[in-house]
């Protein structure tokens, strides 16, 4: 009985991904845990394992294929005692389509095959059979527009109304390549075309310019057109999301990094040597960020939240997602149960996250859900900015660079090391005072450091 391997979801928000390398190939043999091909994501790249014995019958998508849809068939393998030509010639008709074509159904395995719905996957399969009815989506002014479900989903994570893309398909139908394409700013009307009555301007403001209106404005050959990655994409799609769906407000205090700077010198230098003569470890002023920060989260849980439409999650440990800024885009790796840990073990965890982040070795769990984030641009000699809330999370801090400056003490002008953050809220979670509390408990543990060990 042949086996279908699926492409596996290797995080719950995984759509597609690319098949970025085959460790097997057609005619080995495998047994379960064996690691068979290397999955490339948006995040990282990840390895597939078997979770059935036989021998590789046929692969349909070559490696370096991109944009496999999750659930698509990938190779078949032949269950033991099986003959593994026979279970090949049988894998031809199941080739799957890799994405643009996203829109077409997976093809249906063959009767004898497992139901894709047994697979170790994370997500449901692709219905086999498209549904006869043309689904159509009414917008606020009671236009309607012809759409199929996975073009729905799409346009609303991406944020993007249906009345405004341009569909392709049969009578106009709005399919996941027209998404796509509007996620780019291709074939989206404007917004006083996706269903305003005539003559009436669009209180939102100007529509997105299409690619080929900007390219309009630019003499040819005067730039290079870099494609997108996966990753760039992503980053795209959900901080736009997050600043159209999430109410936010912002709160700056100055923070004196005076007694911080003298521990952090002690304790650096007290640091013990490991067999190479190495320090154990090294300090870092964002280590103790992480640190106050997680901290502060314990001692105003309510801050420590995530929102949802049925309920507000209140988190009993305090994950901290560090950003991470990658050639390539950005990531948050996450320091969990933070408040409990040293901040020498915090230092050395980040260090090693930060690595694995830029090879793209991390898991989907290392860098997935957190209650808060840091993000640091101090050591670009940043004096303040605002962060843009990483959902589900309620709030990140903005870390400036810390600068001597002019301050007053008991009516006298001296100079101090003084930093500045920034925290941003999710209002919808966090009310002004809430985030006040918390900004005001960051900053007393950030200004007396004894008491992150207390």
């Amino acid at each position: 009985m042949p086996i279908n391997i699926l492409m596996p979801a290797l995080s719950p928000t995984m759509e597609k991904g690319n098949l970025a390398k085959w460790l097997k190939k057609e005619g080995d043999k495998v047994k379960s845990g064996d690691v068979i091909a290397e999955i490339e994501t948006d995040k990282a790249t990840m390895e597939v394992e078997a979770v059935d014995e036989g021998t590789i019958a046929k692969i349909l998508v070559a490696e370096g294929t991109q944009d496999v849809a999750v659930n698509a068939i990938i190779a078949v393998l032949a269950a033991d005692g099986e003959d593994v030509k026979t279970a090949a010639s049988g894998a031809g008709a199941d080739k799957p389509k890799s994405a643009p074509a996203a829109e077409t159904p997976v093809p249906k395995p063959a009767a004898a095959a497992p139901a894709p719905a047994a697979a170790p996957a994370a997500k449901a399969p692709v219905p086999a059979v498209a549904p006869a009815p043309q689904p159509t989506t009414s917008q606020s002014n009671g236009a309607r527009v012809f759409s199929s479900p996975l073009a729905r989903r799409l346009a609303k994570d991406a944020g993007i109304e249906l009345g405004r893309i341009t569909g392709s398909g049969p009578h106009g139908r709005v399919v996941a390549a027209d998404v796509e394409k509007a996620k780019s700013g291709q074939g989206l009307k404007p917004v006083a075309a996706a269903g305003a009555p005539a003559g009436v301007t669009a209180a939102i403001g100007a529509p997105a310019m299409s690619d080929q209106q900007i390219l309009g404005l630019y003499e040819q050959g005067a730039y290079e057109s870099v494609p997108h990655d996966s990753m760039r994409r992503t980053i795209a799609q959900r901080l736009t999301a997050a600043t159209n769906s999430m109410p936010t407000f912002y709160l700056t205090v100055d923070c004196d990094l005076g007694k911080l700077s003298s521990a952090r010198e002690e304790i650096n230098a007290a640091a013990g040597k490991d067999k190479d003569g190495k320090p154990l470890y090294k300090l870092s002023v964002n280590d103790f960020v992480i640190k106050a920060m997680a901290i502060a989260l314990q001692k105003i849980p309510e801050a420590n939240v995530s929102w949802t439409e049925a309920a507000m999650l209140r988190h009993k440990h305090s994950d901290i997602g560090v950003a991470v800024a990658l050639p390539f885009g950005l990531i948050t790796p996450i320091i969990r149960q933070a408040e409990i840990k040293s901040i020498s073990a915090i230092s050395n965890e980040m260090k090693e996250l930060a690595a694995r982040a830029k090879a793209k070795k991390l898991k989907p769990n290392e860098y997935q859900g957190g209650a808060s984030s840091v993000s640091n641009l101090g050591m670009f000699g940043i004096k303040d900015f605002t962060a843009v809330i990483n959902p589900p999370q309620s709030s990140i801090l903005a870390v400036g660079t810390g600068e001597e400056r002019a301050v007053v003490r008991n009516g006298q002008i001296v100079a101090a090391t003084m930093m500045s953050v920034t925290l941003s809220c999710d209002h919808r979670a966090i009310d002004g005072a809430l985030g006040a509390e918390l900004i005001t408990a960051f900053k007393k543990l950030i200004e007396n450091p004894v008491m992150m060990v207390v």
